[in-house]
This record gives C-alpha cells, sequence and structure tokens, in this order.
C-alpha cells in the first residue's frame, strides 16, 4: 500500500496566504473607516438638539419663577411695622371671599373680617338715643354723624346714610369691604354696620377730637393746633397714604383726601376716613384708571378733574392741598378773599419757594412757634405735591422719609438736618 505524505508548503503556498490574510483584514479596515463618519454625523445632529432643548427647559423654569415673584415689592419694610392688610389682593365687591365671616344683603355677599360686627338697626337707634340731635357730631356727603353708646358700652362714632341709588350702595358696600380687611393705625377703625332692610350704617371708633378741617377752620377762626401737632397730624396722613398706595395690592386709591377726612382722637392723632368714593388701582405702579370726576373742588388734581384718568399721584396731589391748609390756615377755595387768593393752591405755588414770602404766608396763629428750616423744607414739600405733572410729584413713601427728622426735631427740640426735595427731582413713572 502507497503511503502518501503531505507535501511541506512551499513559498508560493506561504506568500499566496499571505497575500489573502492582508486582503482579508484591508476589508475590515475599510468596513470600520466607512462606519465611523456616519456614527459622528449622527452625533453631529442630535447634540445641537439636546442642548436646544435643555436651554429651553431652563428659559421656561426662570419665566415660571419670575411669574410667582409678587407684583409689588415691599418698600421700606420697616416703615409701616404696624400697618398690615389681611388679605394680600382686595377681592370684587359682588365676589366671593375667605373670610372668617360673611352677612349677606342684597342678594350678594359682603366680606367681613373678624372683628367687625353687625348691628340691628334697632341697636343703633338705641346707641343714639333715637338719632337725637343733641348726638349730631357731623353731616358728611353720604349722611349725618352721630355719636353713640353701643351696647357693651363702647364710645363710637355712627354715620347714618342717606344717599340712594347705586353711588349710595357702592358707597357703603365698599368702606364696609375695604376697612374690614385693611387694618392700619392711620386709618379709622371700622366696629361695625347696619344693613338691616333700607338702613344703612356704619359704625366706627370714636374720634373725640373731630376732624383736621373743624379744628383748623373753627367758627370763631381761632386754630388751637399748634406748629408740632400740625407736622405730626401731616406725617400721619402721610402714613395712611403710604399705606393704600404702597402696601395693599393693588394699590387703593382714596379720591377723597381732604381735611373734613381726617379724624383726631383724643391726642391728636390724625386717621383717614370715608373710602366711599376710594378705587381700587392697577397692579401697576401709578396705573391709570378712567372713571367719573367725583370729590371736593380744590382738591381733586388737574389731570383727574380735566380726564377723569385717576392714579395714587392724584391722592398725592390732594394731600398736597391738606398741606398748605396746615401751614398757612386757608381753605381750599375761599371767594371771600381779595382777587388772585380764592384758589389756595394758585396763590400759594409762586410763594412756596420763595423764602420771605414763605413767612409771610404762614398762619398767623402759629405765631412764630416753628423754625424758618422746618418752614422751608415742609413748603418744599408742599409744592412739589401740588406740581401740576403728576409725574413730578412724590411718591407718598418720599414725603413720610422726609417729614420724619422734621417731626423728631420738634419732638427732641433740635434742628432738622436732612431735606429730601431740596433738587428738582426727574419725572417718576
Amino acid at each position: 500500500m502507497e503511503t502518501k505524505m503531505a507535501e511541506p508548503p512551499t513559498r508560493t503556498h506561504i506568500n499566496r496566504h499571505r497575500n489573502h490574510s492582508l486582503h482579508h483584514h484591508h476589508r475590515r479596515h475599510n468596513h470600520h473607516h466607512h462606519t465611523l463618519p456616519e456614527t459622528t454625523t449622527i452625533l453631529l445632529v442630535l447634540l445641537p438638539i439636546v442642548i436646544v432643548i435643555f436651554l429651553l427647559a431652563i428659559s421656561l423654569l426662570v419665566a415660571f419663577l419670575h411669574h410667582r415673584k409678587p407684583s409689588k415689592p415691599n418698600r421700606n419694610e420697616n416703615a409701616n411695622k404696624g400697618c398690615m392688610s389681611t388679605a394680600h389682593s382686595i377681592v370684587t365687591l359682588n365676589g366671593t371671599t375667605d373670610m372668617k365671616r360673611g352677612c349677606r344683603y342684597g342678594g350678594s355677599p359682603l366680606a367681613i373680617s373678624k372683628g367687625v360686627q353687625v348691628f340691628t338697626y334697632k341697636e343703633l337707634r338705641s346707641a343714639t338715643d333715637d338719632f337725637d340731635p343733641t348726638n349730631l357730631v357731623g353731616k358728611g356727603g353720604f349722611g349725618d354723624v352721630y355719636r353713640g353708646v353701643l351696647r357693651d358700652g363702647t364710645l363710637s362714632t355712627i354715620k347714618v346714610l342717606h344717599r340712594e341709588g347705586k353711588q349710595g350702595e357702592r358707597a357703603f358696600r365698599l368702606e364696609v369691604d375695604l376697612l374690614s380687611r385693611l387694618h392700619c393705625p392711620y386709618l379709622v377703625d371700622l366696629l361695625g354696620y347696619c344693613a338691616d332692610n333700607q338702613h344703612k350704617l356704619l359704625v366706627f371708633e370714636h374720634m373725640s377730637n373731630g376732624t383736621l378741617h373743624d379744628r383748623l377752620h373753627p367758627c370763631d377762626g381761632r386754630s388751637v393746633l399748634n406748629w408740632g401737632t400740625r407736622m405730626r397730624i401731616a406725617l400721619d396722613c402721610a402714613r395712611s397714604l403710604e399705606f393704600l398706595h404702597e402696601y395693599t395690592t393693588p394699590s387703593v386709591i382714596h379720591r377723597d383726601f381732604k381735611s373734613m377726612n381726617i379724624l383726631l382722637n383724643e391726642n391728636f392723632q390724625g386717621k383717614v376716613s370715608d373710602f366711599g368714593l376710594a378705587m381700587i388701582g392697577s397692579g401697576k405702579l401709578n396705573g391709570m384708571i378712567s372713571t367719573r370726576v367725583l370729590g371736593t373742588t380744590g382738591y381733586l388734581a388737574p389731570e383727574y378733574a380735566s380726564t377723569g384718568k385717576v392714579t395714587t399721584k392724584s391722592d398725592v396731589y390732594s394731600y398736597g392741598v391738606v398741606l398748605l391748609e396746615l401751614l398757612t390756615g386757608r381753605v381750599p377755595i375761599d371767594t371771600n378773599r381779595p382777587p388772585g387768593e380764592h384758589v389756595l393752591v394758585s396763590w400759594a405755588l409762586p410763594r412756596l419757594t420763595n423764602r420771605a414770602a414763605v413767612m409771610e404766608m404762614v398762619d398767623p396763629n402759629l405765631h412764630g412757634q416753628f423754625s424758618r428750616k422746618d418752614l422751608i423744607q415742609v413748603a418744599a414739600i408742599a409744592a412739589m405735591c401740588v406740581q401740576t405733572a403728576a409725574d413730578y410729584r412724590p411718591l407718598m413713601t418720599d414725603v413720610v422719609q422726609s417729614l420724619i427728622p422734621i417731626v423728631h426735631s420738634i419732638s427732641f427740640g433740635c434742628s432738622s438736618s436732612s431735606f429730601r426735595f431740596s433738587k428738582r427731582v426727574s419725572p417718576r413713572s
């Protein structure tokens, strides 16, 4: 049997095998070379898309957080520690509320906060001795005001609203709604109300010294208010408007700020009353609201009287008129005075920046109780408040901060050292 032995590989076989291996490796290398650019292209396309989505998500998050921030910053937080609003916003009068108690009349709810009582007409008749004329303490635009003693012995002031129709109804509801929610030492306290059938009455804390108007302009012409008391009342009133404008959201525009609506307690502390014409402002600073022109001649801001557009700066103008009353002892409109002196603002404005003229226009009842420096500073504040252009009037926060050192200097017998309105301010929006 013949046996065949394996033939040893020749050089030709080895070279052929080597070429085959090299060819196979070359094909694999080329396949890898073509696959790499495709992967890179996909990554280059996807990466920008991922980045865009990520940035978009961040933008949406920032916008959401910004939207949740309060629309109005709480400025000068320590200036009004005694004032607070029981609600962050004023709800509509016809809407539902989350107050502790509520009372319905006329088919819709009235917002009542804790501490505001609901009286019957019979209770208030008894409190005023059947509205005895000897208890009549004043007459307002919306009704008569009586002194009364409540069942628990509390001395109070009771206002009987007589005005009929929608305006009287609105004034009553608005005053109850606002004063039951807003609590500040410089606003008169609402103790309760009565809405018994057609009878509408408001019950306030008793203010034993009456109105600022009656104290400034008594029948005998002799005001008992000295310079220090007048300046403290000016500061009280400024703080009340600062609270309404800066510390409520939305702002509250009083719209009928005048000396008749400033009440004085036994210590001659001033408190603002009568919110029957008040308006809830827009969320924007000094946002304009178009409305009917209501209020008292002589106190109305020019832009409000001519266009019906009211802002918080309209209240600032009215405050300036009251400050002029405190300085001069004059009423806003007095046709008994000589020509050119009938309108207080028109007569006073050109004199307020003249030091010699300011000394001459001061109320004679003050008998020089003031320092010349304090007088000039207060006159300059008044001049800024009654500027014809609303943008040039200061914020009530600025007025408060300017009056504080003056009142402090009076209390401690030193001259004031700072004044914020010594230069013309730029328009503020």
